[in-house]
């Protein structure tokens, strides 16, 4: 079955086309963008990872979308070997005197996997940035562990508190659910950075491993206008 492309749909795709063109960190010359009923789907492709996870950023901070689906593919301009990235990965990992020596980079075909344990839930985004960067890594899989050791007390209402204090958030329809280490976030917000945020404020508690976010990304109707060239 086919969807009927919108004018809200042709107005989102052009609203992304032009924050990729704009955003220093993306080549978007060979992306393309097509937007159905708020779901943004990117294609193309990129010469790094890290440049395909820039697009997928900007496409996720414009007002409207509510999905992103990056199918952009990594197309290296000049191959490097499995064991040069893997020794540079050893290098950016050991830079980051934070995440201790309890992780491993495995590479395979410009594929690096991340394996072992850390403490903290951040100390796991930041072993990913640490490799994500690298030239010539095509994708990366990080399968890290996480191993608290402190104690948690009322982590439920310090998660709650730091939603409710953050600036960039209205936590007013954010819901905080928590069994085990898992912390379940629900609710409605009105944009994708928004949804972005909750999840990283709750990871950040003591004794948290992961955050299952189930926010719902609703956007105001009167987002729905185009907003005039100049500005965007």
């Amino acid at each position: 079955m086919t969807t009927a492309i919108t004018g809200t749909d042709v107005r989102l795709r052009n609203t992304v086309v032009r924050q990729l063109d704009w955003d220093p960190e993306v080549d978007a010359s060979a992306i393309g963008v097509a937007a159905s009923q708020g779901v943004v789907t990117l294609t193309g492709f990129v010469g790094t990872y890290a440049g395909k996870l820039a697009a997928e950023r900007v496409a996720k901070r414009i007002r409207g979308v509510r999905a992103v689906a990056n199918d952009i593919v990594v197309r290296l301009i000049v191959d490097r070997t499995d064991p040069e990235l893997a020794h540079d990965a050893a290098q950016c990992l050991k830079l980051r005197p934070a995440l201790g020596d309890t992780v491993q980079a495995i590479v395979h075909n410009g594929r690096v996997t991340l394996t072992g344990t850390v403490e903290w839930l951040y100390q796991k985004g930041a072993a990913e940035d640490a490799v994500k960067h690298i030239r010539g890594v095509v994708e990366v899989f990080n399968h890290l562990a996480i191993r608290p050791r402190m104690e948690r007390r009322d982590v439920q209402k310090r998660i709650v508190r730091a939603l409710h204090c953050n600036a960039d958030l209205d936590a007013r329809h954010i819901n905080v659910g928590i069994e085990a280490d898992v912390v379940t976030l629900t609710g409605t917000l009105s944009s994708w950075t928004q949804r972005e945020t909750a999840e990283r404020a709750a990871g950040s508690a003591p004794g948290i491993a992961r955050v299952d976010n189930r926010i719902v990304v609703v956007p105001p109707d009167s987002l729905e206008c185009e907003p005039p060239d100049e500005i965007c």
